[in-house]
């Protein structure tokens, strides 16, 4: 269960205690990383990202703009947008990777070439979903939140959150459907 952010933790961040700073990190990093990387498929780019957030929370902090509340959710929300706006510029300018390595071969190469359709489907199905419905099943099953700590970090209710779960799933399962 999420604990919420305490007031002396925001208070002692918001003097930019190094100390403080090196706590926020160290209890935050591995969700806001973790969420990350349940919407992308690149390693190395989800860490970059997760770095991101906690150079904005610096800025936003030396700004005044600091979360008064809730910092996970700040740090999460905030993690949301720049995914975002990473899809937008790599949507902008396509590039196509060759793996570093040749596949092992292993399962066969039919079996291969089936897990990677079956994946490719999968993610193109959930780039049809809204951010909305994305944040959800990544909240709920990429990183394991309940309902009630998902409604609590996206500022939903319980059934919101639920009709928004249905509704991607739904269209997921649709997807599948039309795939087969």
């Amino acid at each position: 269960m999420t604990l919420p952010t305490s007031q002396t933790e925001l208070d002692s961040l918001r003097t930019l205690d190094p100390q403080a700073i090196g706590a926020v990190y160290d209890s935050y990093y591995p969700d806001v990383y973790r969420f990350v990387r349940y919407r992308l498929d690149d390693e190395t780019t989800a860490e970059d990202i997760a770095s991101e957030v906690f150079v904005r929370l610096l800025e936003a902090v030396k700004s005044g703009q600091a979360p008064r509340t809730n910092l996970k959710a700040w740090l999460l929300g905030t993690a949301s947008h720049i995914v975002t706006d990473h899809f937008r510029r790599a949507y902008r300018r396509p590039t196509a990777e060759l793996p570093e390595t040749l596949p092992d071969g292993q399962p066969g190469p039919v079996l291969d070439v089936e897990e990677r359709e079956r994946a490719h489907h999968l993610k193109a199905a959930l780039a049809k979903l809204t951010e909305e419905q994305q944040n959800v099943l990544t909240l709920r099953f990429g990183q394991g939140y309940s309902l009630e700590e998902t409604a609590g970090l996206l500022k939903k209710n319980v059934n919101a959150v639920k009709q928004l779960q249905f509704r991607a799933l739904a269209a997921l399962n649709r997807s599948a459907g039309e795939t087969l």
